[in-house]
């Protein structure tokens, strides 16, 4: 895959030149985009996946769900439905999508909502609910949709200013795009990353006067977890384990249970991989099967009749000044 993408570099000038001229015709206000009245929240990143949308679309569930009427829009990715959902008691992973039915069985004080069409959407949104505050999940590159406060995340490991555009690179745009963002939020940090190493990361990023640059991190359970309850980690030591992963970037949880030293086999699929039956019967032949939260929510139906071989692994967000974050998103939503 490496060297295909080596090979495919000339025709990164090309989506470069797409992509560039899209975003200056919004830009120049040659193409609309809608501004709303109300918050709008956009998170999302120049790259292609892997960067931590849901936990952090999740921080802000808990920060503003208490004190506001909270919706979230996704884009529902690989749902087997289409146009506008909100999300009720007959909401699956295959109706609304993996990451959205996550936000709905942790969160029942919120609204979940999905819609390709962002702009249709927020509207039916306001229509039918009238929330105080819409967070839109993955919605960076959505140029019809103005949100009012802008939030950019880039992988610690991967960070936009060091990557190309596709086809080579992972990059969804060009590096400029960044300068629409309130905040930059750099993901998946070590939890030892020191004070130096930020300085550095904010250097290469070069972020603009009117943005602010935060460090997250997250860190794996000592729980594994189902619809049952929660056991200690130290309870797959004695079994045969067979981990599934469908994201994008499995390697921290593959370190962590190594860390833990957890004996398994790794199932590795693309990101949101949509499982066949014949997958499924597979897995219902392992001793147990141990899975992200995300990728628990598309399997957890099939296990319905083996809840004990099912199981995920939580993960907890941190984001290093919290309290500045936390203020800089509460005044914004407040205004």
């Amino acid at each position: 895959m490496k060297l295909l993408r080596k090979i495919l570099f000339p025709f990164v000038p090309i989506y470069y030149l797409v992509t560039w001229l899209r975003n200056k015709f919004y830009d120049l206000g040659w193409k609309s985009s809608k501004s709303y009245e109300f918050p709008v929240i956009c998170v999302g990143n120049l790259s292609t996946g892997g960067t931590g949308k849901t936990p952090t679309i999740e921080y802000l569930i808990r920060l503003l769900k208490n004190t506001h009427k909270v919706a979230t829009l996704s884009r529902g990715y690989k749902r087997e439905s289409s146009g506008f959902i909100i999300a009720d008691e007959h909401a699956t992973a295959k109706t609304i999508g993996d990451e959205p039915f996550q936000f709905y069985q942790k969160f029942n004080d919120i609204i979940v909502s999905v819609d390709a069409n962002r702009q249709h959407g927020i509207s039916q949104l306001v229509k039918q609910k009238q929330p105080d505050v819409i967070l839109l999940d993955d919605a960076f590159q959505h140029r019809k949709v103005k949100a009012g406060f802008a939030i950019l995340l880039t992988a610690y490991d991967n960070l936009y200013c060091d990557d190309f555009v596709l086809p080579t690179g992972n990059l969804r745009e060009s590096r400029s795009g960044a300068k629409r963002a309130n905040i930059i939020v750099v993901t998946k940090c070590p939890l030892t990353l020191s004070a130096s190493e930020k300085e550095q990361i904010i250097r290469q990023l070069k972020p603009f006067k009117h943005q602010s640059v935060y460090f997250s991190s997250i860190s794996y359970s000592e729980d594994i977890h189902n619809g049952s309850g929660h056991y200690a980690l130290d309870v797959l030591k004695e079994k045969q384990v067979t981990l599934v992963t469908g994201i994008a970037n499995p390697k921290p949880l593959v370190s962590y249970l190594k860390s833990k030293s957890i004996d398994f086999e790794h199932l590795n699929y693309k990101d949101h991989h949509v499982f066949s039956a014949s997958e499924i019967e597979t897995l219902k032949q392992k001793e147990v099967v141990l899975t992200t939260e995300k990728d628990y929510m598309r399997l957890k139906d099939t296990f319905i009749n083996h809840p004990s071989q099912l199981y995920y692994l939580p993960i907890s967000f941190q984001i290093d000044n919290h309290e500045a974050f936390d203020k800089q998103v509460s005044v914004f939503v407040s205004n």
